[in-house]
């Protein structure tokens, strides 16, 4: 694809999704629009890693019943923790980084998560693809999430040329219109669970087909 086509395709990929099934963590978010919660999209970020977003979002939801806040969460019991987050990917190990975090951003923060990019990076557990979510889902501030959707398509599509997440945020830092920023990764995540799936795309019924260099596609429906 040319790099100015990046304007119709996201036109075009905006009402595409609309009707399409967005992610967990989107919906959280759109559900609580008027007041954001930057620790709770820091929490959920770390339950998602190697799980898939239904058992996430439970996940989320029932700790978040338990503990609605970070001083709250910081006074549970790590038992308490781990039963309310199973079955998610690595739950011991994620229970022990959530109170750790919990601590951390307590002492030294305030109990307020920070809304700088390499402040998160700091934190112990946050990677740079949970800490570009919280400020665009939690705080609303530029920042481009990277996960294996947003890797996989925007390479696909040819925009990008790159072999890992964190060379495609990068790569996309340089290049993509800073207008998109805070949506590229929700759009491309509903995206690609839905139509531009990692294994024989869903072609026919792509609305950006037209825009698509396909690499690496060998088989389509």
């Amino acid at each position: 694809m040319n790099d100015d086509d990046i304007h119709p395709l996201l036109a075009l990929l905006k009402k595409q999704v609309q009707s399409l099934e967005a992610p967990w963590m989107e919906n959280m978010v759109r559900a609580k629009q008027k007041k954001r919660d930057p620790f709770k999209v820091l929490v959920s970020c770390i339950l998602s890693l190697r799980t898939q977003d239904k058992t996430t979002g439970e996940a989320s939801e029932r700790l978040f019943r338990l503990a609605p806040d970070i001083r709250s969460m910081a006074k549970l019991p790590l038992s308490r923790i781990e039963k309310a987050i199973y079955p998610v990917g690595f739950y011991r190990v994620k229970a022990q980084q959530i109170r750790e975090l919990c601590s951390t951003i307590i002492s030294r923060y305030g109990s307020t998560v920070p809304d700088d990019l390499d402040v998160l990076l700091t934190l112990r557990g946050v990677g740079r693809k949970t800490a570009n979510l919280v400020l665009t889902l939690g705080y609303k501030k530029p920042g481009i999430c990277v996960d294996t959707h947003v890797h996989r398509i925007t390479n696909r599509w040819g925009y990008v040329k790159t072999k890992t997440p964190e060379k495609t945020e990068f790569a996309l830092r340089k290049k993509l219109p800073r207008q998109y920023w805070l949506d590229i990764n929700g759009l491309l995540v509903t995206f690609g669970q839905n139509i531009c799936r990692p294994l024989s795309p869903l072609c026919s019924q792509c609305s950006i087909a037209l825009f698509c260099d396909r690499e690496g596609v060998t088989t389509s429906r």
